[in-house]
């Protein structure tokens, strides 16, 4: 492993995140029933729907699965998440809808993954399990991924840096993109923690380096030496020790990390 590959990864702390934003329609709010649904709606038309599911398997999972789904979009836009336990239940299913889904997990009030369990390498939410991500050969890779027009795509931070709230939000956004693309280019077990990720903002911005542009830039150099330098599947052997540390890219996405070390759990099956 080269020197300037591990200086791109101490870079690369950001990214992609987050499946295409299902578009608001009209009869969105129209069919929504509970405040919760009515704030995915909302959540939705205001541009926040990456990595969201659609509506109707949203309705599918219960209340608290979706304050935790909602979490992180809503408060990007200012918004409260009701509390799950305080949500009138959905009317019960016509005979020719489908079943509901099972839940992929059930957090707790303050968003932690409360019925989820670490077992070794997995977390087991309920009935769905999530796998640690390693580094993948090229072989394993989608096609087109190491090509030159797959963008990170972040954009460029035009607010405030003194206002750490406006960051938090943009930062949020970028991490949520940065996990998901670093797992589509065989890096899982590379990603750094969102503090990391906060810090180098703020060290990038102010020397006058434009984040966003020095991301792109680093995530070609990746995807180019991805190409031809070999990686280990993993570089250490340490394991999160507490639930309470991880927290939900979207629904196939768990990361955890204890500041210094990063995990990223992928639903099985993925």
């Amino acid at each position: 492993m080269t020197s300037r590959w591990w200086a791109m990864m101490a870079l690369l702390a950001w990214a992609l995140g987050g499946s295409a934003a299902y578009a608001a329609n009209d009869g969105c709010m129209d069919g929504a029933k509970t405040d919760l649904e009515k704030l995915y709606c909302q959540v939705v038309r205001e541009g926040q729907g990456a990595g969201l599911p659609s509506a109707t398997d949203f309705r599918r999972n219960g209340p608290q699965v979706q304050r935790l789904l909602l979490r992180r979009p809503a408060g990007r836009l200012g918004l409260k998440v009701p509390d799950a336990g305080a949500e009138t239940p959905p009317a019960p299913p016509r005979p020719e809808r489908v079943p509901p889904a099972p839940a992929q997990a059930v957090p707790s009030t303050d968003g932690r993954l409360a019925d989820c369990r670490l077992a070794g390498e997995r977390l087991v939410c309920g009935q769905q399990q999530y796998e640690l991500a390693s580094n993948q050969p090229n072989s394993q890779l989608a096609d087109g991924v190491l090509a030159a027009d797959n963008r990170l795509g972040l954009a460029p931070f035009k607010g405030d840096r003194s206002d750490e709230e406006a960051v938090r939000r943009y930062l949020s956004d970028a991490y949520d993109r940065y996990i998901p693309k670093m797992l589509d280019i065989g890096l899982g077990a590379n990603t750094k923690s969102f503090t990391a990720f906060h810090n180098a903002f703020h060290t990038l911005e102010a020397s006058g380096v434009d984040f966003a542009a020095r991301m792109e830039q680093t995530f070609a150099l990746l995807k180019r030496d991805k190409k031809t330098l070999g990686v280990k599947a993993r570089y250490h052997n340490e394991l999160p020790r507490d639930v309470s540390l991880c927290t939900v890219i979207n629904a196939d996405v768990i990361v955890c990390d204890n500041v210094g070390t990063n995990w990223v759990f992928v639903q099985a099956g993925r």
